[in-house]
């Protein structure tokens, strides 16, 4: 890369792109003064669901502009309009109800659509509730994996659950809180009882971590919680390979 690669002008800010938005997850306070420039500057923003967005930019004092839906039932043809929307000129928002769009939350077939038509993505840091109860849960941060949410009937939630439990990194899944006594269970079943944590209603002013073991936290669970939930697991303790310490003496010695 050349030195004249590197002295560009700044990139303009109201240029035709897709910009990723990260909401605040409980806390409008959380959100920063960029997203906050970028929803006021923004022509089009594409929403979760519009009303939830419309009121998001209420309370921070923001005039909606026009507002279009994206959600997990119309992404793809939302994708496609997007799309001309750009191409037409637009700079376009995308937001989810809460956190960043595209973990857990759509996005992931508007981004993909916008690179494959040869248009400009970017995206501003911010709230994001899978890697805020990681920090905050007491176990290893070096290597951890985010589930997503496991499915809905114990036998697929066990098979789901089956090719982590060798894994030496820390699990992250999120669950409704009608199901997470099951899926306690069924990580118990399946992982053995690990140490965990589970995160509830972060940023809010109930928020919540509770640290212990699976079967603490089954027990704890008998009774369904209130509020949004994310479930930590610790990943299986690393294998250390067995060395023999006779295994130099025991060689053939070599043919001259």
């Amino acid at each position: 890369m050349s030195r004249a690669d590197l002295d560009t002008a700044p990139a303009d800010p109201d240029r035709a792109r897709l910009i990723l938005v990260a909401t605040p997850i409980g806390e409008d306070g959380d959100m920063t003064a960029r997203a906050l420039e970028t929803l006021r500057t923004a022509d089009v923003i594409a929403c979760e669901d519009t009303r939830v967005t419309r009121e998001l930019l209420r309370r921070c004092g923001i005039e909606a502009p026009r507002l279009i839906a994206c959600h997990d039932h119309n992404e793809a043809q939302s994708a496609a309009g997007i799309v001309k929307l750009i191409e037409d000129g637009a700079k376009v928002a995308l937001v989810s109800d809460a956190g960043t769009p595209g973990i857990s939350d759509p996005g992931y077939r508007v981004v993909r659509a916008v690179l494959d038509a040869g248009l400009e993505v970017g995206a501003l840091p911010g709230p994001a509730s899978p890697i805020l109860a990681l920090s905050l849960s007491g176990l290893p941060t070096d290597r951890f994996v985010f589930l997503g949410f496991p499915p809905r009937k114990s036998g697929k939630r066990q098979a789901f659950l089956t090719p982590y439990a060798e894994l030496p990194a820390t699990l992250i899944l999120m669950e409704s809180p009608q199901r997470l006594g099951e899926t306690v269970a069924d990580a118990l079943e399946v992982l053995g009882d690990r140490q965990a944590a589970l995160a509830m209603e972060l940023t809010k002013p109930f928020e919540r971590v509770f640290r212990e073991p699976l079967s603490a936290l089954h027990a704890r669970l008998a009774e369904a919680p209130r509020g949004e939930a994310i479930l930590l697991i610790e990943g299986a303790k690393e294998k250390k390979a067995r060395t023999n310490k006779y295994a130099e003496f025991s060689k053939a010695p070599k043919r001259g």
